[in-house]
C-alpha cells in the first residue's frame, strides 16, 4: 500500500500533551505577536477508575517501561506480560515485585511470538509495545483492532513498510478515540521543550540548519551460545541485527534525529550517508554514520552518529539559525557564541520549582493516562513515524553508497525480516555486513 507525502508531512491534531501545541504553532503563517506558550505538565496523573496496562517485551527497556507506568499516577496496574523468552517474563516479575510490589499472575504470563495476541486479550485498557522494533507494526495494528490505547517504545519500524503499516494504524486509533503515546522523550521533556518553544519564537532568527552528534561506547552483545537457533540468538542479540533494530541510526540516534526533526518542523527531502564498521563484533551493522539531509529549500543538516569504544564520547543538538543557534538541551546563544539563555535548572531539593524536569520517562506515561482519564485522546504517531523514516532513509543512503529521496521512502517495498516465526533456523537472514555500493540487505 502507497502513501503520499500528505499522508505523512500534512500537520493534523496529533501531538502529545504539551508537544501537538508548540510543534503545530511553528509554522511560518503564525503571526509574530502569537508567541506560543509553554503548556502545564502534569506532575502526575489525575486519579480515577483503575487502568490496567499489559507489558509486550519483557526485557530491560520493557521492565523499565512498566515501572515508569506504575509511577506516573495513582490507580494504575501492570496485569499481564508476554516475551518469546520465559527467563524475561521471569526476570520482569521478579523486578516488579521487588521494585514495586507487584506480583503477576502465572495466567497472566505468555510465552511465544503470539504472545502479545494474549496480553491484548487480557482485559487489559492498554498495551505497552516494547519488543524489539521489528515487531511494533503488528502489534500496534493489533492492539488498535481491539481498541486499546498504547505505548509504543522508539522506533516504531525497521523499514517502509512497517512505517506505512503504522500510519494507517494511527489514522484508525484517532478515528476511534484511542491515545498513543511514543518513547521519543524529549518531545515531553522539560527543559527540551522551553528551549524548542523558544527558538519557534524566533529567538535564534530562522533555522538555517543543525548539527547533530551521538558519539559513545559500543553497545551490549551476545554471543552465539551452542542451544540458541538462529532465531533464539538473533533475537537475544536484537541490538545487532538490522531487521530487528534498523541500526543504531534507526534505534538509538533517533532520539537526538527526532530533535532535530521537531526544531527544524521540515521533513528533508534526500539524504546523503556513508558509514562503516570498524569494531563491532557480531550482528550484520555499521558502527558508524555519518549523513547529510538536504531540504527543499537549500537547507542541510548534518547528523553523525558512532558506537566505538576508547574515542572521543559527544552529544551535539545545535539547531542554527540566522541571528544565533541553540543546544537543544537548554542553552541559547548570539552569533558570537555568547550565552544569552539558559535553563534555570532548579537545584535537586527543590521539588515546587516550575522550572522542575519530571523524569521523560514517566512524564509520557502521565502525559498517556491523563488523556485516557480526561476523554481527550491524544497522539504523537506522526512524528515518530516521520522521524523513524527519516533515520531509515539515511541508513540506507550509507548502506548502499547512493542518495536516497524521501519520495523513494514513501513508495518502498522494503521489508526487512522473516515473513513467519519460530525458533529455529532462519536462513534467509545472514550475518553480513553491508558494502556501499554493492546490492546489500536493507537496500532499495
Amino acid at each position: 500500500m502507497k502513501f503520499d507525502r500528505r499522508d505523512f508531512i500534512t500537520k493534523t491534531t496529533l501531538g502529545t500533551i504539551g508537544a501537538a501545541s508548540i510543534l503545530s504553532a511553528c509554522s511560518s503563517e503564525k503571526s509574530k505577536k502569537e508567541e506560543i506558550q509553554l503548556p502545564e505538565l502534569l506532575d502526575q496523573a489525575p486519579d480515577g477508575k483503575v487502568l490496567k496496562a499489559g507489558l509486550i517485551g519483557c526485557g530491560g527497556r520493557g521492565t523499565g517501561a512498566a515501572i515508569n507506568f506504575l509511577d506516573a499516577g495513582p490507580n494504575l496496574q501492570i496485569t499481564a506480560l508476554g516475551d518469546v523468552f520465559q527467563d524475561r517474563i521471569d526476570s520482569c516479575r521478579e523486578k516488579l515485585k521487588t521494585e514495586k510490589g507487584v506480583e503477576i499472575a502465572d495466567e497472566n504470563c505468555f510465552l511465544g511470538f503470539d504472545s502479545y495476541e494474549k496480553v491484548i486479550d487480557s482485559g487489559v485498557d492498554l498495551v505497552l509495545l516494547c519488543t524489539p522494533p521489528h515487531f511494533r507494526p503488528a502489534h500496534v495494528e493489533a492492539a488498535v483492532n481491539a481498541r486499546k490505547h498504547i505505548f509504543m517504545e522508539k522506533p516504531i519500524a525497521v523499514d517502509p513498510v512497517g512505517a506505512r503499516s503504522v500510519m494507517a494504524s494511527a489514522k484508525k486509533a484517532e478515528a476511534i478515540g484511542l491515545s498513543m503515546v511514543s518513547g521519543t522523550v524529549r518531545r515531553v521533556q522539560k527543559d527540551y521543550m522551553e528551549t524548542q518553544r523558544r527558538v519557534a519564537n524566533g529567538e535564534i532568527g530562522e533555522i538555517t540548519g543543525a548539527n547533530i552528534i551521538r558519539n559513545g561506547g559500543a553497545l551490549w552483545y551476545r554471543n552465539r551460545q551452542p542451544e540458541w537457533s538462529d532465531m533464539e540468538y538473533m533475537i537475544r542479540n536484537w541490538v545487532n541485527f538490522c531487521w530487528l533494530s534498523g541500526d543504531h541510526i534507526t534505534e538509538q540516534f533517533i532520539h537526538e534525529i527526532d530533535v532535530m526533526n521537531w526544531h527544524v518542523d521540515k521533513i528533508p527531502v534526500k539524504a546523503i550517508g556513508w558509514g562503516g564498521r570498524q569494531r563491532r563484533v557480531t550482528g550484520d551493522q555499521y558502527d558508524f554514520f555519518s549523513i547529510e539531509y538536504v531540504y527543499d529549500n537549500g537547507m542541510r543538516t548534518h547528523c553523525a552518529a558512532r558506537q566505538i569504544n576508547g574515542c572521543t564520547n559527544q552529544k551535539v543538538q545545535q539547531i542554527n539559525g540566522t541571528n544565533g543557534y541553540a543546544d537543544a538541551a537548554g542553552i541559547i546563544y548570539d552569533l558570537e557564541g555568547n550565552e544569552i539563555w539558559k535553563y534555570p535548572h532548579p537545584e535537586e531539593d527543590d521539588t515546587n520549582s516550575k522550572w522542575k524536569v519530571t523524569n521523560p520517562f514517566v512524564q509520557e506515561h502521565i502525559n498517556l493516562v491523563a488523556s485516557i482519564r480526561a476523554g481527550k485522546p491524544i497522539s504523537d504517531a506522526e512524528a515518530q513515524i516521520n522521524s523513524t523514516l527519516i533515520t531509515i532513509m539515511g541508513r540506507i543512503s550509507a548502506y548502499t553508497g547512493k542518495d536516497v529521496s524521501w519520495e523513494e521512502m514513501l513508495n518502498s517495498d522494503l521489508y526487512l525480516g522473516p515473513k513467519t516465526y519460530v525458533l529455529g533456523p532462519v536462513p534467509e537472514i545472514k550475518e553480513e555486513i553491508p558494502v556501499a555500493g554493492a546490492p546489500a540487505p536493507g537496500s532499495l
